[in-house]
C-alpha cells in the first residue's frame, strides 16, 4: 500500500502542464511535498537521480520545475524503460559497429566517385547506410551511462520506432550495414 504523500505526488505529475508563461504559486502544503515528487519522478523515470540536486529545489521554481515534469511524463508515457537497453551489446561495441558503418560509408563515396554510371545505386546504398547509423546511434545512447534517463529513454523510444514494436520486443534489430548489399567476390 502506498502512502498518501506518495499517492498525491503520483497525481500532481500525472496530471497536464500549465500552459501559462508564469503560473500561479503552488499552495504550500504541494511545496513540501518536493522530496516525495522527485522521489516518484525518479522511480517513473522522469528524472535522473543526479539532477535532484537542482530539480524541485527551490520554493520559487517549485511551479516550473513541476510543469517539466509534467512534460516529461508525457513525452516518456509510452517510452521504454532504461532496463530495455540492456538487450544491447555495450556503448564500446556498438561504437565500433558505427566506426565500420562510417568506414563502409566513406567506401561507397570513394566509388561511386569512380563509376558515375552506378549513381542511383550507391545513393540507395548510402541512404540505407545512413538509416541504419541512425538506429544504431541511438543504441549507443541507450547504452550511454552518462545520459540522463530520460535522454536514454527517448532514445529507446526512438529505436522501437524505427525497428517495429514486435521487433524491439523479440530482440530483431537490423544489422549496422546493409550486409544484403555485400556481394561475393570468387
Amino acid at each position: 500500500m502506498f502512502p498518501l504523500d506518495y499517492v498525491l505526488a503520483a497525481a500532481l505529475l500525472a496530471t497536464a502542464p500549465d500552459p501559462q508563461e508564469n503560473p500561479p504559486a503552488m499552495p504550500e502544503q504541494h511545496v513540501v511535498l518536493k522530496t516525495m515528487l522527485q522521489q516518484v519522478a525518479i522511480n517513473h523515470e522522469i528524472l535522473d537521480p543526479r539532477e535532484v540536486r537542482y530539480i524541485l529545489t527551490r520554493d520559487e521554481d517549485f511551479q516550473s520545475d513541476l510543469n517539466l515534469l509534467r512534460r516529461r511524463a508525457q513525452d516518456l508515457e509510452d517510452a521504454p524503460l532504461l532496463h530495455e537497453c540492456m538487450r544491447f551489446p555495450s556503448r564500446a561495441q556498438v561504437t565500433d559497429l558505427l566506426a565500420f558503418n562510417r568506414a563502409y560509408r566513406q567506401h561507397l563515396e570513394e566509388r561511386r566517385a569512380l563509376e558515375i554510371t552506378s549513381n542511383w545505386d550507391y545513393h540507395e546504398t548510402m541512404t540505407e547506410v545512413d538509416r541504419l547509423y541512425q538506429i544504431w546511434d541511438n543504441i549507443r545512447d541507450t547504452r550511454c551511462d552518462y545520459y540522463y534517463i530520460t535522454v536514454r529513454r527517448q532514445a529507446l523510444k526512438k529505436v522501437r520506432d524505427a525497428v517495429g514494436v514486435q521487433a524491439f520486443y523479440n530482440g530483431t534489430f537490423p544489422p549496422h550495414v546493409p550486409v544484403w548489399r555485400f556481394q561475393r567476390i570468387d
